[in-house]
């Protein structure tokens, strides 16, 4: 579980430490390298500084960041003496999405960073969808029974479906969703990614354990919900050697029990996985039969992790780790409610807002590292 179950102290000093660090150091040089000769502007360092102080300080808008940040002495300090405008925010936002490429390099760094610092981070990743009500109306008609509307101020939103906690009847809801892959270790998140609010799940869970793999964690599993509970979704898993951990959805052959394998002396039991051949090995439980055991091909019927088995419990015990990270970052960091429109938009929103929180659980993990590498040698 995560160190603290509070928000992190909100500080000017603490900013400071984020600018200093290697990994936002190194994207405030990138993005200095795509100026071009014309008139100077804020310096990167100060934008960058208030995309962080944004997150950090749970500031839904621009206009609000910017007269906190002329408030604080401190904070205006660490960003050079100048507070940029709103404007300039907005302006530095558009430069990011003309360069995803330098905040995606940082994002990676960031969580390879704490994969080294952080043990376990990533071995066990738990994977859900959140809904992010968009910054519109999605309402067909303008009015009851009246026209069609003919045009939307974020198109790119969609009608998709939250739980069944919901303010709306039926769980329905106008806007985008974010797909996270969050390690169950420590609650932090690894990959995630924003797409409309109508997308399947299932069909980001490949592109989140890449992501996962690529920026250097290597989970063994990967925990997910009932609704997860396909064919394809299991083979994903399998395929990039990471076991499955998924409850067994109540379909016709599994309400008849047809995929259990038994004989005359009863059901029989489970007595291994291989992992390479994704094979599971079944066992008669009297031994009477001729073989006594056999292999089972390793599907969503025969997961190489059965689910009768109490690692199976204690592994899937852990899934609430993505649900309470999706909590900390729309209410401690700002990830809801959204005031932008547009998925490129929204989905930088995102980046931006989980960059800060894994760079400030980064920056809290090296000196605590350092302080015990240092306790040892003395």
């Amino acid at each position: 579980m995560a160190d603290s179950k509070v928000p992190p102290t909100r500080d000017a000093g603490k900013v400071a430490t984020l600018l200093d660090s290697p990994e936002i150091a190194a994207l405030i040089a990138a993005l200095e390298d795509t100026r071009w000769t014309g008139r100077p502007g804020y310096p990167i360092r100060a934008m960058v500084g208030m995309t962080l102080a944004k997150s950090l300080y749970a500031v839904p808008t621009w206009s609000r960041m910017v007269r906190l940040a002329s408030e604080m002495d401190g904070l205006r300090r660490v960003l050079g003496g100048q507070v940029p405008s709103q404007w300039a925010c907005y302006r530095f936002t558009a430069k990011l999405r003309e360069h995803p490429d330098a905040l995606r390099t940082c994002v990676d760094a960031v969580v390879a960073a704490l994969a080294v610092e952080r043990p376990g981070y990533g071995t066990v990743v738990a994977i859900d969808g959140s809904d992010m009500p968009a910054y519109a109306n999605g309402q067909r008609y303008l009015y009851n029974h009246g026209p069609e509307r003919e045009r939307f101020s974020d198109p790119d939103a969609a009608w998709g479906h939250r739980s069944s906690i919901s303010t709306r009847k039926g769980g329905g809801y106008y806007g985008y969703k974010l797909h996270a892959a969050a390690c169950a270790v420590t609650d932090l998140p690894v990959a995630w990614t924003v797409r409309p609010a109508n997308d399947y799940e299932g069909a980001e869970v490949a592109g989140l354990l890449d992501a996962v793999t690529a920026r250097g964690a290597r989970p063994e599993y990967a925990v997910m919900d009932k609704g997860y509970d396909a064919s394809a979704v299991h083979a994903a898993c399998m395929d990039r050697g990471i076991r499955p951990v998924i409850p067994l959805k109540r379909t016709a052959d599994v309400a008849r029990g047809d995929y259990q394998p038994s004989c005359e002396h009863g059901a029989w039991t489970f007595a291994g996985a291989d992992d390479a051949r994704r094979r599971t090995k079944w066992r008669c439980p009297s031994g009477g039969c001729a073989p006594a055991s056999r292999w089972v091909k390793a599907d969503r019927l025969h997961p190489l992790l059965p689910r009768e088995t109490p690692r199976y419990r204690t592994t899937y015990a852990k899934r609430g780790a993505v649900e309470r990270e999706f909590g900390r970052l729309k209410h401690d960091w700002a990830l809801a409610p959204l005031r932008v429109r547009g998925l490129s938009r929204v989905a930088l929103h995102a980046d931006l807002t989980i960059l800060a929180r894994l760079a400030v659980a980064l920056s809290d993990a090296r000196p605590a590292v350092a302080g015990v590498a240092t306790a040892r040698a003395s």
